[in-house]
């Protein structure tokens, strides 16, 4: 088949899913991958119903899905921006009772209770809770959407694995990579479909760039990926535009915390800026990088980079209070390929009409690809092939008028969500699996790892460690304040 930059025509779905390597790298015990979602690739397509499911992830382009008869209970863990996004895509695809929302901004919270009682058809609100802990006791929810801040995702994915709800999280999986392990070893664990919130997966235009020029071989062999942010978003407030004060009275910021060190409150964290931050998250590498990675490896078949090293840091906005970098560079090595992430929050885009994107450099082509577009240049003759973001206004009237609903974003978290629902029924896989989750959203740690350090990791996939660097492997895991407990692939 040729170097690791070679795509076959076809898909065989993921190469590094087998439950073996789960079990000898401590993920889940051998009596887990018995379970149906821990079994080996072998095995899982040897079933009839599971083959079918199998398919329909690796391939998966949205459908209409068919509606159970009884509507599905659903809860919400985290009420601003893109949770309601989300829940609001699937009350769209299937009918659902939302019974359950929790928050701890007292605020967002009521305002999101009344707006589900007006979205979905039961015209109900639903019941609120401060405490996701009180409301996964409960053990009355079919699915759980969780869309906090990065820092809770993993405590809150596995108390949902364990209250026996299937689950849409939000990415990335974690904030650091032991979490991220913690959260895959729950949901094989308890056996529950976990569907990451990676949509590109879904995306039709992307889905068709991928089977036309990509699996069908258009491209010929790819050595090179470019992927890339260029929005100036990473917060420019000073200290003087954004002093530390007392949080608001509607926030309980100790519990929005959590297990993050305890910094001051200021008005850039809450709502939506707290990405300005290290500590609540993994920067532009883990806010933007992850959905690049992601849509890349989905294209072209790919597992975990051999060796990886960045570098960067903050290099032009130095007042800023925030504490990510405004300028870096990835380097994922896949030995035959490299896939190299950019990110800059200042001057000009290279290409405004790409400027989050992933650019395949083949030897028969070109594929420029991102959310709203794509673009075909054969080399050698030949025509152009432009696609645009198809937003389906028409068939969802309710977006055109949706606060902060990014519209060319809409059909791609339905197709992520109907392609959950169907994998509910069959306990197959989803296309963006808790592992290819895992896999995208530690590749973006250890891009940030590898800056930290200042020097390249090598990454040793069986062992989940990297190679002969105890410093590194120290960094896997970060310190969680009391009285917090840090999972892990055994404590789940």
């Amino acid at each position: 088949m040729g170097g690791i930059g070679h795509v076959r025509r076809g898909w065989r779905g993921p190469r590094h899913e087998g439950s073996r390597r789960l079990v000898e790298t401590g993920l889940v015990s051998p009596e887990q991958s018995d379970q149906p979602l821990a079994m080996t690739r072998r095995s899982f397509l040897q079933s009839g119903t599971a083959a079918v499911a199998w398919s329909a992830a690796a391939t998966y382009i949205p459908t209409t899905f068919a509606a159970a008869e009884k509507p599905l209970r659903v809860g919400l863990i985290g009420t601003g921006w893109y949770g309601k996004c989300d829940l609001f895509r699937l009350i769209q695809v299937t009918p659902v009772d939302v019974v359950s929302l929790c928050d701890v901004d007292k605020r967002m919270l009521s305002e999101a209770a009344d707006l589900v009682s007006q979205r979905q058809k039961s015209g109900k609100k639903p019941r609120t809770y401060a405490d996701y802990r009180k409301m996964l006791a409960e053990k009355d929810l079919d699915i759980v959407l969780i869309g906090t801040p990065d820092h809770w995702h993993a405590l809150s994915m596995i108390e949902a694995c364990k209250a026996g709800a299937d689950i849409y999280c939000q990415k990335p999986t974690g904030v650091d990579m032991v979490e991220s392990q913690a959260m895959l070893a729950a949901a094989r664990k308890y056996g529950r479909v976990v569907q990451i919130g990676t949509q590109r997966r879904s995306t039709p235009h992307l889905i068709e760039a991928r089977e036309r020029y990509i699996q069908s071989g258009a491209l010929g062999r790819i050595a090179r990926v470019d992927i890339c942010c260029y929005w100036h978003m990473r917060n420019r407030d000073t200290l003087v535009q954004a002093p530390d004060t007392a949080p608001p009275e509607y926030l309980d910021f100790d519990m929005w915390t959590g297990p993050a060190p305890m910094r001051p409150y200021n008005r850039i964290v809450h709502p939506r800026g707290w990405r300005a931050f290290m500590e609540y998250g993994n920067g532009i590498v883990g806010d933007m990088c992850v959905h690049m990675l992601d849509m890349t490896r989905w294209m072209m078949d790919l597992g975990w980079p051999k060796r990886i090293s960045s570098s960067g840091g903050i290099l032009v906005d130095k007042a800023a209070r925030a504490n990510i970098t405004d300028t870096q560079e990835v380097t994922y090595d896949y030995g035959d390929l490299q896939v190299v992430w950019t990110h800059r929050t200042w001057g000009s885009d290279p290409d405004p009409k790409y400027p989050w994107s992933a650019t395949f450099y083949g030897d028969k082509g070109t594929l420029k690809a991102s959310v709203f577009s794509y673009d075909y240049q054969p080399l050698g003759g030949g025509s152009p092939v432009h696609k645009d973001v198809g937003m389906e206004l028409e068939e969802y009237p309710e977006d055109k008028t949706e606060k902060d609903l990014e519209k060319h974003c809409a059909p791609a978290i339905r197709g992520h969500m109907r392609n959950l629902l169907e994998c509910r029924q069959t306990r197959g896989k989803p296309v963006a699996d808790i592992e290819q989750g895992h896999i995208s959203s530690s590749s973006c740690i250890l891009g940030n790892i590898a800056l930290q350090l200042g020097r390249t990791l090598a990454w040793d996939e069986n062992a989940q460690k990297v190679v002969g660097d105890n410093e590194a492997n120290r960094l896997l895991a970060r310190p969680y304040r009391s009285p917090w407990t840090h999972p892990t692939p055994k404590n789940v």
